[in-house]
Protein backbone atom coordinates (compact mmCIF):
# COMPACT_ATOMS: atom_id res chain seq x y z
CA UNK A 1 0.00 0.00 0.00
CA UNK A 2 1.35 3.42 -0.95
CA UNK A 3 1.88 5.72 2.02
CA UNK A 4 0.12 9.07 1.71
CA UNK A 5 2.37 12.08 2.34
CA UNK A 6 1.85 13.97 5.57
CA UNK A 7 0.78 17.36 4.24
CA UNK A 8 1.09 18.86 7.71
CA UNK A 9 4.86 18.37 7.41
CA UNK A 10 6.36 21.58 5.92
CA UNK A 11 9.31 19.64 4.51
CA UNK A 12 6.89 17.93 2.16
CA UNK A 13 6.90 21.12 0.07
CA UNK A 14 10.62 21.83 0.01
CA UNK A 15 11.56 20.34 -3.37
CA UNK A 16 8.59 21.99 -5.09
CA UNK A 17 9.40 25.37 -3.54
CA UNK A 18 13.02 25.15 -4.63
CA UNK A 19 11.86 24.55 -8.21
CA UNK A 20 9.36 27.39 -7.95
CA UNK A 21 12.05 29.79 -6.70
CA UNK A 22 14.23 28.84 -9.68
CA UNK A 23 11.34 29.44 -12.08
CA UNK A 24 10.75 32.87 -10.56
CA UNK A 25 14.47 33.59 -10.68
CA UNK A 26 14.56 32.83 -14.39
CA UNK A 27 11.81 35.39 -14.95
CA UNK A 28 13.85 37.91 -12.97
CA UNK A 29 16.90 37.18 -15.11
CA UNK A 30 14.86 37.63 -18.29
CA UNK A 31 14.29 41.24 -17.24
CA UNK A 32 17.80 41.69 -15.81
CA UNK A 33 19.43 40.59 -19.05
CA UNK A 34 17.54 43.21 -21.05
CA UNK A 35 20.15 45.65 -19.86
CA UNK A 36 20.11 48.71 -17.68
CA UNK A 37 18.46 51.05 -20.19
CA UNK A 38 15.52 48.76 -20.82
CA UNK A 39 14.49 48.18 -17.20
CA UNK A 40 11.68 50.53 -16.22
CA UNK A 41 11.68 51.48 -12.54
CA UNK A 42 8.59 52.87 -10.83
CA UNK A 43 7.96 53.72 -7.18
CA UNK A 44 5.75 51.88 -4.71
CA UNK A 45 3.58 53.75 -2.23
CA UNK A 46 6.45 53.78 0.29
CA UNK A 47 8.90 55.15 -2.30
CA UNK A 48 10.84 51.91 -2.77
CA UNK A 49 11.59 50.82 -6.35
CA UNK A 50 9.44 48.42 -8.37
CA UNK A 51 10.38 46.78 -11.66
CA UNK A 52 8.80 44.40 -14.13
CA UNK A 53 10.97 41.69 -12.56
CA UNK A 54 9.21 42.09 -9.18
CA UNK A 55 5.83 41.70 -10.84
CA UNK A 56 6.85 38.78 -13.07
CA UNK A 57 8.39 36.83 -10.18
CA UNK A 58 5.30 37.41 -8.04
CA UNK A 59 3.04 36.07 -10.78
CA UNK A 60 5.11 32.90 -11.15
CA UNK A 61 5.21 32.26 -7.41
CA UNK A 62 1.55 33.07 -6.77
CA UNK A 63 0.41 30.74 -9.54
CA UNK A 64 2.74 27.97 -8.42
CA UNK A 65 1.67 28.17 -4.79
CA UNK A 66 -1.99 28.16 -5.77
CA UNK A 67 -1.45 24.90 -7.66
CA UNK A 68 0.66 23.35 -4.90
CA UNK A 69 -1.31 24.43 -1.83
CA UNK A 70 -4.63 26.03 -2.79
CA UNK A 71 -5.77 26.12 0.83
CA UNK A 72 -2.71 27.94 2.24
CA UNK A 73 -2.95 31.75 1.98
CA UNK A 74 -0.22 33.92 0.52
CA UNK A 75 1.26 37.16 1.82
CA UNK A 76 3.65 38.74 -0.69
CA UNK A 77 5.39 42.08 -0.95
CA UNK A 78 3.79 42.54 -4.36
CA UNK A 79 0.30 41.57 -3.25
CA UNK A 80 -2.07 43.71 -1.20
CA UNK A 81 -1.90 42.43 2.36
CA UNK A 82 -5.05 41.08 3.94
CA UNK A 83 -6.19 43.09 6.94
CA UNK A 84 -5.07 41.85 10.32
CA UNK A 85 -8.55 40.65 11.29
CA UNK A 86 -8.24 38.17 8.41
CA UNK A 87 -4.56 37.36 8.91
CA UNK A 88 -4.99 36.74 12.62
CA UNK A 89 -6.88 33.56 11.76
CA UNK A 90 -3.98 32.21 9.69
CA UNK A 91 -1.98 29.54 11.49
CA UNK A 92 -0.07 28.68 8.31
CA UNK A 93 0.71 30.86 5.29
CA UNK A 94 3.27 31.53 2.60
CA UNK A 95 5.36 34.68 3.05
CA UNK A 96 7.13 35.78 -0.13
CA UNK A 97 9.45 38.48 -1.40
CA UNK A 98 9.56 37.84 -5.16
CA UNK A 99 12.59 40.11 -5.60
CA UNK A 100 14.48 41.02 -2.45
CA UNK A 101 17.08 43.65 -3.21
CA UNK A 102 15.40 45.64 -5.96
CA UNK A 103 18.00 48.39 -5.46
CA UNK A 104 20.72 45.81 -6.11
CA UNK A 105 18.81 44.64 -9.16
CA UNK A 106 18.59 48.21 -10.51
CA UNK A 107 22.28 48.86 -9.78
CA UNK A 108 23.11 45.54 -11.50
CA UNK A 109 25.44 44.10 -8.86
CA UNK A 110 23.75 40.68 -8.82
CA UNK A 111 23.05 40.72 -5.07
CA UNK A 112 19.30 40.11 -5.20
CA UNK A 113 17.26 37.08 -4.22
CA UNK A 114 13.91 35.33 -4.49
CA UNK A 115 12.60 34.53 -0.98
CA UNK A 116 9.83 32.02 -0.18
CA UNK A 117 8.94 30.99 3.38
CA UNK A 118 6.23 28.93 5.01
CA UNK A 119 5.13 30.39 8.34
CA UNK A 120 3.53 28.20 11.00
CA UNK A 121 2.23 29.71 14.23
CA UNK A 122 4.31 32.83 13.76
CA UNK A 123 7.64 31.09 13.02
CA UNK A 124 9.36 30.19 9.72
CA UNK A 125 9.14 26.44 9.16
CA UNK A 126 10.56 26.35 5.62
CA UNK A 127 12.71 28.83 3.75
CA UNK A 128 14.22 29.06 0.26
CA UNK A 129 16.52 31.91 -0.78
CA UNK A 130 17.47 31.75 -4.45
CA UNK A 131 20.23 33.97 -5.88
CA UNK A 132 19.62 34.04 -9.65
CA UNK A 133 22.86 35.56 -11.00
CA UNK A 134 25.29 32.97 -9.57
CA UNK A 135 22.65 30.22 -9.53
CA UNK A 136 22.83 29.64 -5.76
CA UNK A 137 20.08 28.32 -3.52
CA UNK A 138 20.08 28.41 0.26
CA UNK A 139 17.29 26.32 1.74
CA UNK A 140 16.11 24.83 5.00
CA UNK A 141 13.18 23.10 6.60
CA UNK A 142 12.42 22.62 10.26
CA UNK A 143 14.47 19.78 11.69
CA UNK A 144 16.38 19.02 8.48
CA UNK A 145 19.28 21.46 8.69
CA UNK A 146 20.32 24.15 6.21
CA UNK A 147 21.87 23.63 2.79
CA UNK A 148 23.58 25.52 -0.02
CA UNK A 149 23.29 24.39 -3.63
CA UNK A 150 25.20 25.74 -6.60
CA UNK A 151 23.55 24.74 -9.87
CA UNK A 152 25.47 21.83 -11.37
CA UNK A 153 27.08 20.86 -8.05
CA UNK A 154 26.09 18.68 -5.11
CA UNK A 155 24.17 20.41 -2.28
CA UNK A 156 26.11 20.76 0.94
CA UNK A 157 25.09 21.29 4.54
CA UNK A 158 26.00 24.66 6.04
CA UNK A 159 26.56 25.71 9.65
CA UNK A 160 27.15 29.01 11.39
CA UNK A 161 30.60 29.71 12.77
CA UNK A 162 30.68 28.77 16.49
CA UNK A 163 32.69 31.88 17.38
CA UNK A 164 34.84 34.47 15.59
CA UNK A 165 38.21 33.22 14.42
CA UNK A 166 40.09 36.38 15.42
CA UNK A 167 38.44 39.70 14.63
CA UNK A 168 34.66 39.34 14.15
CA UNK A 169 33.41 39.50 10.57
CA UNK A 170 30.40 41.80 10.34
CA UNK A 171 28.11 41.72 7.33
CA UNK A 172 26.45 45.05 6.64
CA UNK A 173 23.77 46.27 4.28
CA UNK A 174 25.11 47.66 1.03
CA UNK A 175 22.16 50.02 0.60
CA UNK A 176 21.13 50.81 4.18
CA UNK A 177 24.23 51.59 6.26
CA UNK A 178 24.00 54.59 8.56
CA UNK A 179 24.79 56.18 11.90
CA UNK A 180 23.22 53.39 13.94
CA UNK A 181 25.44 50.78 12.32
CA UNK A 182 28.46 53.03 12.83
CA UNK A 183 27.62 53.23 16.54
CA UNK A 184 27.33 49.43 16.76
CA UNK A 185 30.71 48.97 15.07
CA UNK A 186 32.35 51.54 17.31
CA UNK A 187 31.13 49.63 20.36
CA UNK A 188 32.30 46.35 18.85
CA UNK A 189 35.93 47.41 18.47
CA UNK A 190 38.35 45.77 15.99
CA UNK A 191 36.46 43.90 13.28
CA UNK A 192 36.29 43.23 9.56
CA UNK A 193 33.30 44.13 7.43
CA UNK A 194 31.75 42.78 4.26
CA UNK A 195 28.89 44.61 2.52
CA UNK A 196 26.11 42.70 0.82
CA UNK A 197 22.59 43.21 -0.47
CA UNK A 198 19.26 41.46 0.16
CA UNK A 199 18.77 38.25 2.14
CA UNK A 200 22.30 37.22 1.24
CA UNK A 201 23.47 38.91 4.45
CA UNK A 202 21.67 36.26 6.51
CA UNK A 203 23.16 33.54 4.33
CA UNK A 204 26.73 34.70 4.94
CA UNK A 205 26.15 34.16 8.65
CA UNK A 206 24.40 30.83 8.02
CA UNK A 207 27.32 29.45 6.02
CA UNK A 208 29.96 30.68 8.49
CA UNK A 209 31.47 33.38 6.28
CA UNK A 210 30.40 36.14 8.72
CA UNK A 211 29.80 36.18 12.45
CA UNK A 212 27.07 38.78 12.84
CA UNK A 213 24.62 40.87 10.84
CA UNK A 214 23.08 43.75 12.79
CA UNK A 215 20.04 45.21 11.06
CA UNK A 216 19.44 48.63 12.56
CA UNK A 217 16.88 49.95 10.16
CA UNK A 218 13.48 49.17 8.66
CA UNK A 219 12.65 45.76 7.19
CA UNK A 220 9.39 43.98 6.47
CA UNK A 221 8.41 40.44 7.39
CA UNK A 222 8.79 39.17 3.82
CA UNK A 223 12.39 40.45 3.75
CA UNK A 224 13.55 38.14 6.53
CA UNK A 225 11.40 35.02 6.95
CA UNK A 226 12.99 32.64 4.43
CA UNK A 227 16.54 33.55 5.38
CA UNK A 228 15.71 33.32 9.09
CA UNK A 229 14.74 29.70 8.59
CA UNK A 230 18.08 29.05 6.89
CA UNK A 231 20.03 30.71 9.71
CA UNK A 232 18.16 28.91 12.46
CA UNK A 233 18.51 25.50 10.82
CA UNK A 234 22.23 26.26 10.40
CA UNK A 235 22.49 26.65 14.17
CA UNK A 236 22.18 30.44 14.34
CA UNK A 237 19.79 32.99 15.74
CA UNK A 238 17.78 35.98 14.55
CA UNK A 239 17.05 37.98 17.70
CA UNK A 240 15.28 41.20 18.53
CA UNK A 241 16.49 43.54 21.27
CA UNK A 242 14.72 41.39 23.88
CA UNK A 243 16.67 38.27 22.81
CA UNK A 244 13.57 36.78 21.22
CA UNK A 245 13.44 35.27 17.70
CA UNK A 246 11.65 37.38 15.10
CA UNK A 247 7.99 36.44 14.82
CA UNK A 248 5.62 36.79 11.89
CA UNK A 249 2.07 37.82 11.07
CA UNK A 250 2.09 40.71 13.49
CA UNK A 251 -0.54 43.46 13.22
CA UNK A 252 2.27 45.71 11.94
CA UNK A 253 4.33 43.84 9.32
CA UNK A 254 7.47 45.87 10.04
CA UNK A 255 10.27 44.05 11.87
CA UNK A 256 12.03 45.54 14.88
CA UNK A 257 15.80 45.98 14.84
CA UNK A 258 17.48 42.58 15.02
CA UNK A 259 20.82 40.79 15.07
CA UNK A 260 21.68 37.65 13.09
CA UNK A 261 24.44 35.63 14.75
CA UNK A 262 25.77 32.23 15.69
CA UNK A 263 25.80 30.63 19.14
CA UNK A 264 28.88 32.61 20.28
CA UNK A 265 28.75 33.69 23.91
CA UNK A 266 29.38 37.34 22.95
CA UNK A 267 26.37 39.50 23.79
CA UNK A 268 25.88 41.15 20.43
CA UNK A 269 22.63 42.75 21.56
CA UNK A 270 24.47 44.73 24.20
CA UNK A 271 26.25 46.58 21.38
CA UNK A 272 23.02 47.98 19.93
CA UNK A 273 22.66 51.76 20.22
CA UNK A 274 19.37 53.21 21.46
CA UNK A 275 16.58 52.72 18.96
CA UNK A 276 14.86 55.91 17.78
CA UNK A 277 11.36 56.54 19.08
CA UNK A 278 8.65 55.49 16.63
Amino acid sequence: MQTQPDMTDPCQYLDAIRVLALDAGRRVLDVYEQGERDVEVTAKADGSPLTAADRAAHEVIAAGLKRLTPDIPLLSEEFAAADYATRARWTRFWLVDPLDGTKEFVSRNGEFTVNIALIEDGRPALGVVYVPVPGLTYYACRGQGAHKHKEGATPRTIRVRPKPAGKPMVVASRSHAGDHLAAFLARLGPHDTVSMGSGLKFCLVAEGTADVYPRLGPTMEWDTAAAQCVVEEAGGQVLDRDSKPLRYNKPDLHNPWFVVCGPDSRNWLALLPPEPAA
